[in-house]
This record gives structure tokens, C-alpha cells and sequence, in this order.
């Protein structure tokens, strides 16, 4: 018996074995997302100091009910284990923040060159409109125009009636 199986699709990677529990990971990132939040908070932070200082004070003063006497074993154990969860909750959350913040960064440089884009294109039309109007008369110098040939044909007039009198 050969100690693998060939499969007859290579382009396909092998089912391993996997063992466990099947989970989604956008659940369970928005899951350690929201632990990463609630431990960051004042009131996770205030609730805990008001736990140990209990905590301290139970075992450290009320013998009858020491359920954990100095050197307190029982809530290092409780701080390692939170420690040990809250950390990769943590990073994993972090993970998923930077990869919102690189597709949000990719998608500010598509808007910025797009815009680029459409400045640069604005600026060539605005030249070209420049340029088309380089030859076009304006309206002042339409009206010197028109008032030169006015005085011209003035002169012009003149001239045909100092003609007509001359001539009999």
C-alpha cells in the first residue's frame, strides 16, 4: 500500500485532516474585536482593580474565608490566563485594523490619482479653450472696430460730398 495517494486534480490542494471545530473568521475576528474594545475600556480596567482589591482583601484579612492566601497563587493563575487570551485577541484585532487601514490607504491612493487625473485633464482643456481663444476678437476690441469704420466712412462721406460738389 503507498504511503500517499495521488488525486487526480493536482491543481487542487489536499484535504488534511483537520481536526476541531470549524468557525468563521470574520466572526470570530469581530469576537476578539470586541473583547480587544472592552479591554481597553476604563470601566474593564476599574472593575478589575475592584475585583483584586476584594480579591486581596478577602484572602488577606478574613481567615475564615481564604480561599487563596498570600502569596495570592490562585489570582496569578487568573491574571496568566487572562494574559495569555487577551494577547493574541489583541493582536489578531490589531491585525484586522491594519487591514482595513492598507485597503483604506489603497483606496485613498486610487481616489488621489483618479483626481490627479481629472486635475491634469481640466488643465489641458483649459489651455486648449486658451489657445482657441487667443484669436477671438474681444468685445472692446470689436467696439474700437466698429468705431474706426465709423470714422471711416465719416471720412468716406466726406470725401464723396466734397467730390459731388466738385463735380458739376
Amino acid at each position: 500500500m503507498p504511503l500517499f495517494r495521488r488525486t487526480e486534480d493536482l491543481a487542487r490542494p489536499a484535504q488534511a485532516g483537520v481536526i476541531g471545530v470549524h468557525f468563521d473568521p470574520d466572526a470570530f475576528g469581530r469576537f476578539s474585536e470586541g473583547i480587544a474594545r472592552f479591554l481597553g475600556t476604563g470601566r474593564f480596567l476599574a472593575g478589575q482593580t475592584v475585583l483584586v482589591s476584594g480579591w486581596i482583601i478577602v484572602n488577606a484579612v478574613a481567615v475564615r474565608y481564604r480561599w487563596d492566601p498570600y502569596p495570592f497563587i490562585l489570582l496569578n493563575l487568573a491574571f496568566s490566563t487572562q494574559a495569555a487570551y487577551a494577547a493574541p485577541l489583541i493582536l489578531l484585532a490589531q491585525n484586522r485594523q491594519d487591514e482595513r487601514d492598507r485597503a483604506q490607504s489603497e483606496q485613498d491612493r486610487e481616489i488621489n490619482a483618479r483626481t490627479q487625473a481629472e486635475a491634469e485633464f481640466m488643465a489641458r482643456e483649459l489651455a486648449s479653450v486658451r489657445l482657441s481663444l487667443a484669436d477671438v476678437a474681444t468685445v472692446a476690441e470689436l467696439r474700437d472696430a466698429v468705431g474706426d469704420l465709423g470714422e471711416a466712412l465719416a471720412r468716406i462721406e466726406v470725401a464723396l460730398e466734397t467730390r459731388t460738389h466738385d463735380d458739376p
